[in-house]
């Protein structure tokens, strides 16, 4: 039955999707393709030879079917719905933790403070392998994930790994709040500071409340931070820029296919504060909505937009529901900030389905646009800083490292071999520190390997196959490629330890320790900070 569910929700998806294309093929064609489709779907289940997987089958014809699109034309399947409601929501019933599916456990990547996986003892790079009687290795990743979430109230047995020791405690689960707002304070005595990490249902009353709640304790001038912050519910975002700008002023415009999804959206409500200086810090990783906020603010000279430019997405998407609870999420246009700029980097229309590459906006001859004082801004390749924070460019060695699970395991080693460390506020790793850790990473090889030495190991394996010596050479030369590589990881030694050093703060004092830390030391955040203490050189770059 199953099965049967998945076939019909994946024919009525192709069904979807080609009506997406009926403004270029006549409906006959499209009803005659997929009349083609299901009659042989039909004919491979009944009488092909060898048993198949019709759900295995209909899934590959689904992800065929969308993977030449932008990747933000999704389907959804029961549990995957569930998910994104979670997410858009911000409330579940778990344990509390971020996690990772590995070798056939859950790895506990972060704990969330005083929720029941911190208060029953769970910790960062515990394994758990067994819920209550479920072996998890035996199981694939979506079903192992769900056991972790379901009522309130409900109890469940972990059994897991830590050190080599295998553990078990019991877990009642609660409701999980995701507040989009992690973390917000004073600065100093006039500056304060608000991160937030998703644009959910929960987004603009968090930031109103962290706000208020600032500038009870004296805040003058506010720093916005959305670096890591992929986006989420447009009409957030709305309601946040409206904190910051008069009534029944364009936010946004989106422009799609059909004119009734083509909508201009204006503040409805009063401001919160039309004076106070503001800076929006964003990185590459900053996107949608992070971008639409940044953006309109920076177009009404509202804010000075600090960091990196950010990602570049200027798409907008919405659910269809389809059949048995199944949903497709698909791109429906386009979105233009108050200038009439698109910030989108990636032109997915002209992508080159040969080599799969997918042309910049930004590498064309991109126009530009006049913020309400006559500053110049641009469109294609995302919202570009008033004030640029350089960082030295990651060497491909050191991205790939970022990128390795052997920062997360440093930081576990270096949990258990310290016990404790210094508070947030004064916590730094020197050079000495950054010599262990390259030991580290050239004693953990496997964990972490350039693309040079992957191709350089088939060689191996393809010398010992045709029995051909060159054992000597070959051990000199995966010598040398290891040095180079850790030569390479030196050149971002600062970046390196930055990153480090949040992964250990967050080990010891959680979430909120981490953004005491960065309040600090974080380059982009003190570059904020000094712009808002000096009146003139912020108001030299809005004027």
């Amino acid at each position: 039955m199953k099965n049967t569910r998945k076939i019909l929700s994946g024919i009525f998806l192709v069904i979807a999707v080609s009506f997406s294309f009926s403004y270029k093929s006549d409906f006959f064609e499209i009803a005659k393709q997929i009349e083609i489709y299901t009659t042989l779907f039909k004919e491979l289940n009944l009488y092909y030879i060898d048993e198949i997987n019709p759900a295995e089958v209909m899934d590959r014809a689904i992800e065929n079917t969308l993977k030449d699109l932008d990747p933000y034309t999704t389907f959804y399947d029961e549990q995957g719905v569930e998910n994104a409601r979670i997410a858009a929501e911000g409330e579940y019933g778990g344990i509390g933790a971020s996690i990772a599916f590995r070798n056939g456990g859950l790895i506990v990547r972060e704990v969330y403070k005083d929720f029941p996986a911190h208060n029953a003892g769970l910790i960062p790079g515990d394994k758990i392998v067994k819920v209550d009687n479920v072996i998890l290795k035996e199981h694939d990743e979506q079903f192992v994930r769900s056991l972790l979430k379901g009522l309130p109230g409900s109890t469940i047995n972990v059994q897991f790994e830590r050190q080599g020791e295998l553990k078990s405690l019991e877990l009642e689960r609660e409701t999980v709040e995701l507040n989009p707002v992690p973390f917000y304070d004073m600065i100093d005595d006039e500056v304060g500071y608000i991160s937030f990490i998703k644009f959910n249902r929960k987004a603009s009353q968090e930031v109103k409340n962290a706000f208020m709640d600032l500038k009870a304790q004296g805040m003058k001038k506010l720093i916005i931070d959305v670096r890591h912050n992929p986006g989420g519910l447009l009409g957030e975002a709305v309601n946040i820029v409206n904190f910051f700008i008069p009534k029944d002023r364009v936010v946004v415009t989106t422009r799609a296919k059909l004119d009734k999804w083509s909508t201009t959206f204006k503040t409805k409500n009063e401001p919160l504060d039309l004076e106070m200086p503001v800076t929006i810090v964003i990185d590459e990783r900053s996107a949608s909505a992070s971008e639409i906020l940044a953006g309109a603010l920076q177009d009404y000279d509202r804010a000075v937009v600090v960091g990196q430019r950010s990602f570049g997405k200027g798409l907008v998407q919405r659910s269809r529901k389809l059949s048995y609870g199944t949903q497709l999420k698909l791109t429906i246009s386009k979105y233009y900030t108050p200038s009439g700029r698109c910030i989108q980097e990636l032109d997915y229309t002209n992508r080159n389905l040969e080599t799969g590459e997918i042309p910049k906006f930004s590498d064309g001859d991109v126009s530009t646009f006049k913020t309400t004082n006559g500053r110049t801004v641009y469109d294609g390749g995302g919202v570009t800083p008033d004030v640029l924070v350089e960082q030295n460019e990651l060497s491909e060695a050191s991205k790939k490292l970022l990128l390795s699970e052997i920062p997360f395991n440093y930081a576990t080693r270096y949990y258990f071999k310290n016990g404790k460390i210094e508070p947030p506020k004064t916590f730094k790793l020197t050079s000495q520190d950054f010599n262990d850790y390259q030991e580290y990473v050239s004693n953990n090889s496997e964990e972490f390997k350039l693309d040079s030495e992957i191709i350089f190991a088939k060689s191996e394996e393809l010398f010992m196959e045709e029995n051909v010596d060159a054992k000597n050479e070959l051990s000199k030369l995966s010598e040398k490629i290891n040095s180079q590589k850790l030569a390479l990881i030196s050149e971002n030694e600062t970046r390196i330890l930055k990153d480090l050093e949040n992964r250990i703060v967050n080990r010891f004092y959680f979430k909120e320790g981490e953004y005491k830390h960065k309040m600090l030391f974080d380059d982009e955040i003190k570059e904020a900070t000094a712009l808002l203490n000096n009146a003139s050189a912020y108001h030299k770059i809005l004027d």
